[in-house]
């Protein structure tokens, strides 16, 4: 399984998630050491992403653009 990350690696302040794809700096050293976490990881990031966007965040493919842009 491919990592859900994006490519943008920057993090909330608030929250420590990051903008792309909404996992936290431990998540993504726990994806290639604890395979079984990988779901509970995956389950949480839409939420995430939404709730980083309703506080006006730019996050996932339109966070990459603007770093890209």
């Amino acid at each position: 399984m491919e990592r859900p990350c994006i490519k943008v690696c920057e993090l909330d302040e608030d929250t420590g998630w990051c903008l792309g794809c909404g996992m936290t700096k431990p998540e993504r050293k726990a994806w290639k050491r604890m395979p079984g976490y990988r779901d509970a990881i995956l389950e949480n990031l839409p939420a995430r992403l939404a709730a980083l966007a309703a506080e006006g965040a730019v996050t996932g493919e339109a966070a990459r653009r603007k770093k890209k842009g």
